[in-house]
């Protein structure tokens, strides 16, 4: 019998809960196709579904995780009309299903060498995304686009700044702002990465400043925003940090009626004066990527094929912080929760 392998969570826990099995290889059902995975974006939401933080998504184990994949179609399925064997492709944003599903072939996450899905639940990767970035592009990219362009409907000349700046999201968000003719400013606590960035050729910022220096210095971040713009304030923070003191500082920089999009909860809780905030007409909004992937389906696929044009045309550049065989997924969770990469994670299935 044919096998495959799978990572599986029997519980909730630390890395080492994680387990590489060998299980049958299933076959395509009518109007399916099988996907061998040439790679598997690693994010946060991974972490916390293993360790039972995010049951929205894990459900209760067993499950599999992972939100994204892709690769090569080596079977298919009867009725299947509009793929074929040998074509790369990438699963759909909506392809992964996880929590309490009808059994089927291959339920739930993606960190698995072959995945089932239905044939419209794919997409034809351009030539310009590498194999092992397949299974990379969604989470980064359609997270800054749909809060972005969607929601903000993003204006050419507008300051956008985006703190977490060596993270995927971040480093997307800055092409996909550059693409619309506004100019992205990246934030980070780190001054060695600044270099690293800036040398990077998928790197879009139209410079990177850093938030944390030392007690003396710690607000050079925000005297450089206002000379950077000229005094007006920044229209757009994108942030997965935004709490506490440096919220309030994102407050004080902002522009009239400028907008804090608040996609992540890495910062911690504190005290917040929000008069500033109502002087300037101000806002804070928050985001999650499931508001874009809920909407209407033509929504999401217009989303898809915009970023996958972008990548086409060389626009959008995907940066890989580092891979791991499927085996090794214990220290990619390690790696990723220590936080010192730049850009995307990614499982290669061997």
């Amino acid at each position: 019998m044919a096998t495959m392998i799978e990572v599986q969570v029997h519980r909730f826990g630390s890395p080492d809960v994680l387990r590489v099995v060998e299980v049958p290889l299933p076959e395509p059902g009518p109007g399916q196709v099988r996907i061998r995975q040439t790679s598997i974006g690693l994010n946060h939401a991974d972490l916390m579904a293993r360790a039972g933080e995010y049951r929205l998504y894990s459900g209760e184990p067993p499950f599999v995780p992972g939100l994204e994949g892709g690769g090569y179609i080596d079977a298919v399925g009867p009725g299947v009309v509009s793929r074929r064997i040998g074509e790369r492709v990438i699963l759909s944003p909506s392809a992964p299903r996880h929590g309490k599903q009808p059994k089927t072939p291959t339920p739930g996450g993606t960190y698995r060498s072959h995945y089932i899905a239905a044939e419209n639940d794919v997409y034809v990767a351009p030539d310009a995304l590498p194999d092992d970035q397949l299974g990379a592009v969604w989470l980064a990219y359609l997270t800054a686009w749909g809060c972005l362009v969607w929601k903000q409907d993003l204006q050419p000349g507008q300051i956008v700044v985006l703190p977490a700046a060596s993270s995927s999201v971040a480093l997307a968000a800055a092409q996909i702002v550059r693409e619309r003719g506004a100019v992205p400013i990246g934030l980070t606590t780190s001054p060695e990465k600044v270099e690293i960035l800036k040398a990077m050729p998928s790197c879009a910022y139209e410079d990177i400043l850093v938030t944390r220096r030392g007690a003396s210095t710690e607000h050079e971040w925000v005297n450089a925003l206002r000379r950077k713009t000229r005094g007006r304030g920044v229209d757009v923070f994108f942030d997965p940090v935004a709490a506490g003191e440096f919220l309030q500082n994102e407050i004080r920089c902002l522009a009239q009626r400028g907008t804090i999009w608040v996609y992540g909860l890495l910062g911690k809780p504190g005290h917040l004066d929000v008069t500033p905030l109502i002087r300037k007409w101000a806002s804070i909004r928050g985001w999650v990527l499931g508001e874009l992937t809920s909407a209407d389906p033509a929504l999401v696929d217009r989303a898809c094929r915009d970023l996958l044009g972008g990548f086409a045309r060389g626009a959008y550049r995907q940066h890989i912080g580092g891979t791991f065989a499927l085996d090794e997924v214990r220290r990619a969770h390690e790696e990723m929760e220590l936080g010192r990469h730049i850009g995307k994670l990614v499982l290669v299935p061997s």
